[in-house]
């Protein structure tokens, strides 16, 4: 999803800037992090899509609206799939941001057009082909009405979809079982995030990223960290990390965590201005939407 070129409104800004009394945001936000871990920023790669990262090994994913890419370790081109949406029985155009367990690459697709999203699917592809592979069959009762993310949780055998609509249904992250594809129920996050744009899943924590920034006034975005409860059913919600060291500021879509080498991946775009969900023109400056990857090198607080 995007939304970078936010209405300047204190009810489009991030909730909990507000119960801080922080709505003058910058650098100095950074004192009400309550962050886990520390970030350090390392480097930055230049990337072909637009929504998602993940990494599994010495491999990372890149999804984009209707792209999907792999790269090496060092950030070469392995595969490419400019066509994912073959084999759908509803229409869909459109990926969020994505995820990696054994392989397989898990997405949140949907048809999605000014804001709105409908047919969401839980989706399955091949780690080396970029193919589809099996789809869950997706619960249109529970409330649901957009698929910004999606994380899975091989501890609890989980899988997490989040919504990036701001109304009641992105109060809440979605569960399907990651081994049987059944909907599990729905995880109520208090107090909720607005325009969550990523979910993923790390030491224990869930971890969403949200467009509550804006870039028409150089305010940044944020990562949340949440707390899931012990019967799974609820989550506690506190504010990880401000996103105030990015080149400039935009739209943050999807996140990552490398396990092995302890780091934190965020895909970051500059340069588009993005008012509901759709580009409108561009930033002085900028001809064209700039996609990164932010790596950051993780210590424990």
């Amino acid at each position: 999803m995007s939304h970078s070129a936010k209405i300047k409104h204190l009810a489009r800004m991030s909730y909990f800037a507000l119960a801080a009394g922080l709505l003058g945001c910058g650098a100095k936000q950074n004192t009400a992090d309550a962050g886990a871990y520390g970030y350090t920023r390392t480097a930055v790669h230049p990337v072909a899509g637009r929504q998602g990262i993940c990494i599994e090994g010495d491999h990372y994913w890149v999804s984009g609206s209707t792209t999907l890419t792999k790269y090496d370790k060092d950030w070469n081109v392995v595969v490419e799939n400019t066509d994912p949406f073959a084999g759908y029985a509803l229409e869909v155009n459109h990926i969020g941001d994505i995820d990696v367990y054994n392989n397989e690459l898990y997405l949140g697709v949907e048809y999605f057009m000014d804001g709105e999203g409908k047919n969401i699917q839980v989706a399955v592809y091949d780690g080396d082909t970029l193919k589809l592979k099996r789809v869950f069959p997706f619960r249109a009762d529970t409330g649901q009405l957009e698929c910004s993310g999606i994380a899975v949780d091989p501890d609890s055998r989980t899988v997490y979809m989040c919504s990036w609509v701001d109304d009641v249904s992105s109060e809440y992250l979605y569960m399907y079982d990651l081994d049987t594809g059944d909907y599990k129920g729905k995880l109520k996050m208090e107090p909720a995030p607005k325009w969550i744009q990523g979910v993923a899943y790390y030491d224990g924590n869930l971890y969403v990223t949200c467009d509550d920034g804006d870039a028409e006034e150089n305010a940044p975005d944020h990562m949340y960290r949440i707390a899931v409860s012990e019967d799974g059913k609820s989550g506690h919600v506190t504010q990880e990390k401000t996103f105030d060291d990015v080149i400039r500021q935009g739209e943050i879509e999807g996140l990552s965590f490398d396990r092995e080498r302890g780091q934190f991946l965020l895909l970051y775009n500059r340069g588009a201005r993005i008012i509901a969900g759709m580009p409108r023109g561009f930033y002085e400056g900028y001809t064209e939407e700039i996609h990164e990857v932010f790596v950051y090198e993780m210590e424990k607080n």
